[in-house]
C-alpha cells in the first residue's frame, strides 16, 4: 500500500469512528445509521432538555434503562433551528442504572443532511431546572392553560373537599397532538390553576385518551371509601376502556391491573363518561361510538353491562359524535351532552345537546330528531363536559377553547390552546321547547371587582340597555378589530372576528359566528382576554366563544345603542 493510500484509508477509518461514537461532558453518541442514533446519558442532573423544531417530522425516542424500554415519546426533534425545548425527566427512572436514550429518526438526509451535523447533537443538554416563565403575549391571564406544551380535551373533573380538580389531554414533549397523557391542574376558585404534573400516562395498551372521574365514596370498586377512579380510553390498534384508582386525592393513580374493563367493535370507541345512579344504586356509563352513544350499567365500575344506544336520526351527524355528559337538572329532566367533530354551525367541532329523559336504561330525547340544539355559538367551544360531584347539585362545564380546524396552527408554541371560562347550566324554556342555559360560574364573576375606565387586555365589559341593531366595537391601534351586532328583529348576536388581528395561519379562522338570543337581550357580558372574547347574555340563552389574536391589545371600545362598564381583577 503507498503512503498517500495509507494516509487516506487510515482518514477514512478516523472518520468512522468519530461518527459511530462521540463524548461530550455528559453524553456518549453512537451514530448507527443514517436515521438511528443512541445517546448514552452520564450527567447526574434531572432533565435532559430536548430541542423542538416544529416543522420538522415526527422523530420517535426510546428510554431504556437496564435493557427495558420504559418509556417511548414522538417528538420533532430539531435538525435546524430549534423553537423551544421540552424536558426529559430522568429522576423517574431512577439513578441506579445508566439511561440509555434511541433515537429513530423518519427523516431523509438528501432533505436535511447527514444525522451527525442535525443541530440535536448541538443545542440538546442537561439541567437540574427548566424555565417554565412564560414566553407568549397570548397566553391568558385567567383561563387554564398548560404550562407547555399541547392540551385538547378536558378530562376527569371532579370536586371535593373545596379542590376544583381538572384532567386535560396533554403532550408534555411538543406543542402538537402526540403522547396523549392526562395533565393535571387545580384550582379553588375556578380561576387561579395550580399544575399537578402528568399522573396518568400512556402504557403497553396504548395513549390515554379522553375520559372522566368519579369519588367512589362508598369504596364500590374496592379500593377504599373515597378513592377517586379514573375510567380513561386505552388508544392503541383498537380503542379499549381502562380504569385508574387514586387514594392520594387524584394527585397519582394506579392503574387497574384487569385492564381493559370494556372493549367493543364499534369505530371511535372512547371518552368513558361515569355516573352515579342512585335509584337503582349503581354506575352508569356513557362511551361514544361513531356517530352514537352507547349506555351500560355497573355494580363496581370494572363489570359493565350494556344498556341501550342513543343517536340514530338525531341531531347532527356531520362528524365523530365524542366526549359525552349526561345530567340530572332540576324539575327531573335530563340533558345529553355530545361534542361533535365536524360538523359545527360555523364548521369544524361544537357541542350539541338533547333533552329529554334518562331511566337509568335507555335516554328518550323530547325534541324532534331533526332538531339540533347547540350549547355556544362561537368557533371555539368543543370537548364540553363538566366536573363530577360538583357542590350544591351545580352542572359546572369547562369546554376546550380551540377548534380541530387550526388548533395546532395558532400562532403560540410554548404551549397551544386554552379552556373557556368555567360556566354553570341550566334549563329554560323557549315556547314548546326546553334550552341549555349557559351562565358564567359565579365564582368567575366575582373575581372581577375593580371598576375601570379602560379596555384591557384581561378583563370584563357589561354592556346594558341593549338597543335592537345594537353595535360593540373593539379595536386597536392597528385597525383590527372585533364587531359585535345585537339584531333584536331576528332575534340574534353575531360576533365578526375577520378583521381581528392575526388570521392567516388558517383559512377557517376569518368568519362571523351568530347565536340565536331567544327573545330580547337587555346585557351582555364580554369576557375579553389576551386571547379570547366570550360573550354571555346576561340571563343565560346564549354563549358565543371564540379566539383572536390582535398585534396589540384592543384598546378603544364603542357601543352604539346601549352603555357599558368595564372590570378588572
Amino acid at each position: 500500500m503507498s503512503y498517500k493510500l495509507l494516509i487516506a484509508a487510515t482518514a477514512l477509518l478516523m472518520g468512522t469512528c468519530s461518527l459511530w461514537a462521540k463524548s461530550t461532558q455528559w453524553y456518549t453518541r453512537h451514530i448507527l445509521s443514517g436515521n438511528h442514533a443512541m445517546v448514552s446519558v452520564e450527567a447526574a442532573k434531572r432533565y435532559v432538555l430536548i430541542p423542538v423544531e416544529e416543522k420538522e417530522n415526527i422523530a420517535k425516542l426510546r428510554v431504556i434503562v437496564d435493557n427495558k424500554c420504559l418509556q417511548t415519546l414522538n417528538i420533532r426533534i430539531a435538525t435546524g433551528t430549534p423553537d423551544y425545548y421540552v424536558p426529559l425527566d430522568l429522576k423517574r427512572f431512577g439513578t441506579a442504572h445508566p439511561i440509555l436514550l434511541d433515537f429513530l429518526f423518519s427523516n431523509n438526509y438528501r432533505d436535511v443532511g447527514n444525522i451527525e451535523d442535525f443541530s440535536c447533537w448541538q443545542h440538546m443538554k442537561v439541567s437540574d431546572t427548566f424555565d417554565t416563565a412564560n414566553r407568549e403575549v397570548y397566553r391568558p391571564a385567567y383561563h387554564h392553560t398548560p404550562v407547555w406544551g399541547w392540551m385538547n380535551d378536558p378530562n376527569g373533573m371532579f370536586y371535593q373537599n373545596g379542590v376544583w380538580h381538572l384532567y386535560f389531554q396533554y403532550n408534555p414533549y411538543g406543542s402538537t397532538w402526540e403522547n396523549l397523557s392526562w395533565g393535571h391542574a387545580t384550582s379553588r376558585d375556578l380561576v387561579h390553576w395550580k399544575n399537578e404534573g402528568t399522573p396518568i400516562e400512556p402504557d403497553a395498551l396504548g395513549a390515554i385518551f379522553s375520559g372522566s372521574a368519579v369519588v367512589d365514596s362508598m369504596s364500590t370498586a374496592g379500593f377504599g371509601q373515597g378513592a377517586i377512579m379514573a375510567m380513561y380510553t386505552s388508544a392503541a390498534e383498537s380503542q379499549t376502556q381502562s380504569l385508574a384508582y387514586s387514594t392520594d386525592s387524584g394527585k397519582t393513580f394506579t392503574k387497574y391491573d384487569g385492564n381493559p374493563v370494556l372493549t367493543a367493535t364499534e369505530p371511535d370507541f372512547r371518552d368513558p363518561k361515569i355516573l352515579w345512579n342512585d335509584s337503582a344504586h349503581e354506575w352508569n356509563l356513557i362511551v361514544s361510538a361513531g356517530q352514537k352513544m352507547n349506555f351500560y350499567s355497573s355494580p363496581d365500575l370494572k363489570n359493565w353491562k350494556y344498556e341501550s344506544s342513543f343517536g340514530e336520526g338525531y341531531g347532527c351527524h356531520k362528524g365523530v359524535w365524542e366526549c359525552p355528559d349526561l345530567l340530572k337538572m332540576p324539575g327531573g329532566k335530563w340533558v345529553l351532552v355530545v361534542n361533535i367533530n365536524p360538523g359545527g354551525p360555523f364548521g369544524g367541532s361544537a357541542t350539541q345537546y338533547f333533552v329529554g329523559n334518562w331511566d337509568g336504561h335507555r335516554f328518550s330525547c323530547d325534541s324532534k330528531p331533526e332538531t339540533t340544539k347547540w350549547m355556544d355559538y362561537g368557533k371555539d367551544h368543543y370537548a364540553t363536559v363538566t366536573f363530577s360531584n360538583a357542590p350544591n347539585g351545580r352542572h359546572v362545564a369547562l369546554p376546550w377553547m380551540s377548534n380541530w380546524q387550526y388548533a395546532a396552527v395558532v400562532p403560540t408554541m410554548q404551549y397551544r390552546s386554552a379552556n373557556g371560562i368555567p360556566r354553570d347550566l341550566s334549563l329554560f324554556d323557549d315556547g314548546d321547547e326546553q334550552y341549555l342555559s349557559v351562565r358564567p360560574s359565579p365564582e368567575v364573576m366575582q373575581a372581577f371587582g375593580k371598576r375601570t375606565s379602560q379596555l384591557s387586555k384581561a378583563c370584563l365589559v357589561e354592556i346594558d340597555h341593549l338597543r335592537s341593531n345594537a353595535v360593540i366595537t373593539l379595536s386597536n391601534r392597528k385597525g383590527e378589530q372585533v364587531t359585535m351586532h345585537y339584531d333584536a328583529k331576528a332575534r340574534s348576536f353575531s360576533v365578526d372576528r375577520i378583521n381581528s388581528g392575526k388570521t392567516g395561519f388558517s383559512d377557517a379562522f376569518p368568519c362571523v359566528t351568530t347565536a340565536p338570543t331567544h327573545g330580547n337581550v337587555s346585557k351582555v357580558y364580554l369576557f375579553i382576554d389576551h386571547s379570547s372574547i366570550e360573550v354571555f347574555g346576561s340571563d343565560g340563552k346564549f354563549a358565543i366563544s371564540n379566539l383572536v389574536f390582535p398585534t396589540t391589545p384592543y384598546e378603544k371600545i364603542v357601543v352604539k345603542g346601549g352603555k357599558y362598564k368595564i372590570w378588572e381583577m
